[in-house]
């Protein structure tokens, strides 16, 4: 809606004007200059007018956007701390190196990606030479986030420092044979250089971001001065459409990690084709970030472009720049300089007059080569200025080509990601630009050799020396393996005498145990409570006042519940991560501190408790990445199972949690019954995680928010509640003939299992056996172990095998999850096998009516029991449907 002269209405509206007749010569003022010198005169002074206040700390509205030119001009960039003629020598043997290895690998069919790290090429040897500390130094060393496709030149790098041999570059994504190197950054691959697996595109910025707050975090405990820490994450524009990429944005501004620098390589092409085809990708991700409160840097255009900006008097140049979309810039770069002049120079006259001061040499070194991703000391000022800006993080915004230095068959062409090899006479034509000393009998084998200038090089001493300056060679994975205590016995004992007649929900036990193992005096301080939000659903706000929410501020408001014995109290070194609504940021959380062992030497015992339907079916990439990653730590998918949530339905029902955590070879997946059966299997965690022989493995724990009467511990069934099955109940028989069966029932489902014993045997004289199943995964694991076992023609019997072994009668297992999770193991059972679940979609409903549903309730398990037998004609077929009847089934 406008008002009567068509102006549209503005917050200033709303505000008191004390002085209109001087905000009314001011506006007057701008329309002169308007009209006496056009609107784009007039838009310069409104900018450098915002500018200057901003310099003077008035307290203004920032721009979204600046003019497509670079942030720091260079008459302002810092003098370069290096030899850049060394340093181009060095990246160009980097390059080469890169090219060669995937096209070498070619020849086996295996691919590699080369047009990535050579439009990113300089954005990372800057970064070694001058910027990325070590591990070897003072602290930590830097986190480096490296894009996955640029793998290639970072083996490279590594192979020209001599930390990789040229036969190691040969079995390039050839891993087999056991001296391969991973296709892309792997840690549980190649542990010794990898910190962070990347290339699930969108979970390397995300993660990124929650690594810079788990350092403040760290600092903030005392637990490790991580001041000399950089966090870096070097990722593609295409990349930034990745919902995760931008994430987390707000809360690294939020929270001023200074600590945090992302580099954006700007080629402006995705994996088919342009990111923004009909757009300007660069100024969308400014306004971006921007928006969210962080630094920006645009490094867009080389030294080339300062002859055209000094003869732009007339805006025309900037003007045309940020009206060109991607696509067209990129076309520009493929085609010749008469193109250029035409459809670049050729769209006003001030632009056209403008062109005839360049030569075609000019024009063809700015639109085909100039830009300021590839030109070092671009790069070294826009780095500088990232690590100097203090209380926000920053974004590097770096213009490069895709394929640059490879030649006019890769450089920008759609389809270099795609393209895996270049030409002998290509490589002839890369070393002629590159200035490579390779001659032509190199190749004469058909091959393109790899080349190096020699171990005792100036180039390799260089390099060594620069990288020895700033802490060792980067990147690096190191592992300080430091076994943590055990806790005191007493937390745990708690959980073993059971609850009495007291009521007590497995997800009530975890969090009651974990809060009596965070006051351990040596290992209390280690725990990382985390939680997405809703942490009172799970029974955590007994936490809140003992433990504190972690926040780099403090407390700097009167909590609402300050007069309450569990009041909500934040802390600057606060334990808990209270993330909010963000399970993917909870995640991300956790995989920092699971992997704090490594990247700190500080080993942190995370647990993150979350819906369990909003676990391994909304952020289970995450989850590989954590494998991938080698963390640990428990996640616990509290209440579990299809039909424990009472009410809430289909989105809330998870019955399928455990088949999803059973594909990955890292998680160990549990389903405990009891809160002793909580107890022994974090206990043992504890010691399979942080013991003397660490295991790179995390686990997974299922709980329930069902109340129960939680049992005593019975004897002798530690081993069994680890290996994933033992006999809870044994059932009396009636008489020495009658008939028997052996139920096996995990998590809440034991209880439905104990109800339907005791009807068997006073309804039908049946006698059953009740086991408590407490993870299937682990016994199908155990299994499979077996089976691989005998083709190296060793015997071993699996222990499900081992543990039913002459159990009498046919065996039923019932669980809150689909049937395919008990399942698992039904080949290594020998009795008969039948299993009941909660297939299909949830519901809303009562625990009741929810479980007749599905068919798992007790009544269910006993017609199912009867059915097993009158198969084996050990009960009358009539007793099946005198059963249904009287159950009402």
């Amino acid at each position: 809606m406008t008002d009567p002269v068509g102006k549209l209405p503005s917050e200033l509206d709303q505000l008191p004007d004390r002085d209109p007749e001087e905000t009314a010569e001011w506006a007057a003022s701008l329309d002169a200059v308007t009209q006496a010198a056009g609107p784009h005169r007039a838009a310069y002074l409104m900018r450098r007018s915002l500018q200057h206040a901003e310099g003077a700390g008035l307290a203004l509205p920032k721009l979204l956007e600046t003019d497509y030119v670079n942030s720091i001009p260079t008459a302002a960039e810092p003098a370069f701390d290096g030899d850049l003629e060394m340093e181009s020598r060095i990246t160009a043997w980097n390059r080469w190196n890169a090219a060669a290895m995937v096209t070498r690998g070619a020849r086996y069919g295996v691919g590699g990606h080369i047009a990535t790290f050579a439009s990113a090429a300089w954005l990372y040897e800057t970064g070694f030479n001058h910027f990325f500390r070590g591990k070897e130094g003072d602290g930590s060393g830097d986190q480096l986030y490296i894009q996955g496709h640029a793998s290639p030149g970072i083996y490279a790098r590594a192979f020209l420092d001599g930390r990789l041999s040229e036969q190691q570059l040969d079995n390039f994504r050839q891993e087999a044979g056991g001296d391969g190197l991973p296709s892309y950054p792997h840690p549980r691959r190649l542990p010794w250089l990898w910190e962070f697996p990347t290339v699930s595109m969108g979970l390397g910025p995300l993660s990124a971001i929650y690594q810079a707050r788990f350092n403040r975090y760290l600092a903030n405990r005392n637990i490790k001065d991580t001041a000399n820490s950089h966090v870096w994450a070097f990722l593609g524009d295409g990349e930034m459409d990745e919902p995760e990429s931008t994430a987390a944005l707000a809360l690294a501004s939020r929270e001023q990690l200074d600590n945090l620098t992302f580099v954006i390589n700007c080629n402006l092409q995705r994996l088919d084709g342009p990111v923004r085809a009909n757009f300007r990708v660069v100024q969308e991700l400014e306004a971006q970030f921007r928006g969210a409160g962080w630094n920006v840097v645009k490094t867009l255009w080389g030294n080339a472009w300062d002859e055209l900006f000094q003869l732009d008097t007339t805006g025309a140049l900037l003007r045309r720049l940020r009206e060109v979309p991607d696509a067209q810039f990129q076309t520009y770069a493929t085609r010749d300089v008469a193109y250029i002049r035409e459809h670049f120079f050729g769209a006003e006259p001030a632009l056209a007059e403008l062109a005839k001061l360049l030569t075609d040499a000019k024009i063809a070194e700015c639109f085909y080569t100039s830009r300021g991703g590839h030109e070092a000391r671009k790069v070294y000022a826009a780095y500088r200025a990232a690590v100097e800006h203090k209380g926000a993080p920053t974004v590097i915004l770096a213009q490069t080509v895709k394929g640059y230095t490879l030649g006019k068959g890769f450089e920008s062409k759609n389809a270099n990601h795609q393209m895996k090899k270049l030409s002998i006479d290509e490589f002839k034509g890369m070393r002629e630009l590159l200035g490579l000393p390779i001659p032509d009998s190199a190749f004469e084998d058909g091959l393109v050799p790899y080349g190096h200038p020699g171990a005792d090089s100036p180039e390799v001493r260089y390099l060594q020396e620069r990288r020895a300056a700033l802490g060792g060679p980067a990147p690096a994975r190191r592992v300080h393996a430091v076994a943590l205590p055990q806790p005191e016995e007493r937390a745990f004992k708690a959980l073993y005498k059971g609850s009495g007649k007291q009521e007590m929900a497995t997800t009530m036990a975890f969090v009651r145990l974990v809060k009596d193992l965070m006051r351990d005096k040596e290992t209390g301080k280690r725990w990382v409570p985390i939680v997405p939000d809703e942490a009172r659903t799970f029974g955590m706000e007994s936490l809140f006042p003992s433990a504190g929410i972690y926040s780099p501020l403090g407390q700097t408001y009167d909590p609402v519940d300050r007069d309450q014995l569990m009041y909500y109290k934040e802390a600057k070194d606060g334990q808990i991560l209270n993330e909010g609504i963000t399970e993917a940021g909870a995640m991300a959380d956790f995989i920092a501190a699971s992997t704090s062992y490594a990247t700190h030497g500080e080993t942190m015992i995370p647990f993150y408790i979350f819906y369990s339907m909003f676990g391994w079916q909304r952020t289970g990439d995450q989850m590989w990445q954590l494998a991938d990653q080698l963390g640990k730590g428990f996640i616990v998918g509290a209440t579990a199972g299809r039909t424990t949530l009472t009410g809430e339905g289909l989105q809330h029902a998870d019955g399928h949690s455990h088949l999803i955590a059973a594909t990955n070879p890292a998680s160990l997946n549990y389903d405990p019954a009891f809160a002793y059966e909580v107890a022994v299997i974090v206990k043992d965690g504890l010691r399979r995680m942080y013991g003397p022989e660490a295991e790179n493995v995390f686990y997974y724990l299922t709980v329930y928010n069902e109340p129960k009467p939680q049992p005593a511990m019975p004897e002798g069934v530690e081993e069994g509640i680890v290996k994933g099955l033992y006999r809870f109940k044994e059932g009396t028989p009636a008489k020495a003939d009658a008939p028997r069966l052996q139920l096996l029932a995990s998590g809440t489902a034991i209880h439905w299992a104990l109800e339907a014993q005791e009807l068997l045997a006073a309804d039908w004289g049946v006698t059953a056996d009740v086991w408590s199943a407490t993870s299937w995964g682990e016994l199908r694991c155990d299994a499979l172990e077996a089976d691989e076992a005998l083709l190296r023609g060793e015997q071993q019997v699996p222990y499900v095998t081992q543990a039913l072994s002459g159990a009498p009668g046919p065996v039923l297992a019932v669980s809150d999850w689909m049937r395919q999770v008990p399942d698992q193991i039904s080949q290594w059972v020998e009795q008969d096998w039948s299993s009941l679940g909660t297939d299909g979609f949830g519901l809303s409903d009562t625990r009741a009516a929810a479980r007749r549903h599905f068919g798992v309730d007790a009544q269910s398990i006993v017609v199912a029991s009867l059915a097993q037998l009158a198969r084996r004609g050990e009960v009358p077929a009539s007793a099946v449907k005198e059963a249904r009847e009287r159950y009402g089934l």
